[in-house]
């Protein structure tokens, strides 16, 4: 699911964009000020930014500039604002694009989808994307080796990693510990099973809101482990 991040302090409106994007299938985050809305689009994982020009704490100008500094996804500045020479500056900065208020909430949604479809192109012709899975606030980056939980960024070691990424390839796939060494090790289980119970136990610490409730990895009793989708 694509991630958009809107900065815009004007509540109402904020919630409309969202609303609408929401309904075409997108994950959205609203910021109402500018300082909190630039760290959030530097630390977090977006795919494009709805910036407003005028905000509290640090104008969208200056927001845009340092988005770009750091990072080069879409950004999509909006104003009520309607002199050129804001538009030329903002998209002097390197936002992508300059919507005027108001406007239509599905001439948004319109502008977001384009961009986003121009981005990957431009992206996908210049390098190799990531094989991501995204269960549930879970991603996990194959390529990176890397796992997020809601956003959070979780640290796994090798084995912890193999494993989580097997069984979330084989969701709703019953493995027996013996299976699950044999897969992820590599080697028969003579001795060893108690090593996959551990690295369940390290997971689910790392993955679930609820150890003893796990929404993830299930305790299939008497038999093993299975990831539920």
């Amino acid at each position: 699911m694509r991630k958009i991040l809107i900065i815009e302090d004007e509540e109402s409106i904020a919630d409309l964009e969202k609303d609408y994007l929401e309904l075409s299938g997108f994950e959205v985050t609203i910021k109402t000020r500018g300082d909190t809305g630039l760290e959030a689009a530097l630390n977090d994982d977006y795919d494009l930014v709805v910036l407003d020009l005028m905000l509290p704490g640090m104008d969208g100008f200056e927001v845009c500039r340092k988005i770009r500094e750091k990072k080069n996804i879409p950004i999509l500045m909006v104003s009520a604002k309607k002199d050129d020479i804001d538009k030329i500056r903002g998209l002097g900065l390197g936002a992508d694009d300059y919507m005027t208020k108001p406007f239509s909430p599905s001439e948004l949604v319109a502008r977001v989808k384009a961009h986003l479809a121009r981005y990957e192109r431009l992206v996908g012709a210049g390098q190799k994307t990531n094989d991501i899975i995204e269960i549930r606030g879970l991603k996990i980056d194959k390529t990176a080796r890397r796992v997020w939980v809601d956003g959070v960024e979780k640290n796994f070691t090798t084995k912890e990693f193999d494993l989580l990424t097997f069984l979330a390839e084989n969701p709703n796939h019953v493995f027996t510990k013996d299976e699950l060494f044999r897969k992820v090790w590599n080697m028969e289980s003579v001795g060893d099973i108690a090593t996959v119970t551990v690295h369940i136990k390290k997971i689910r610490e790392k993955i679930e809101y609820d150890t003893s409730k796990p929404q993830y990895i299930e305790t299939i009793w008497g038999v093993g482990y299975r990831f539920k989708m």
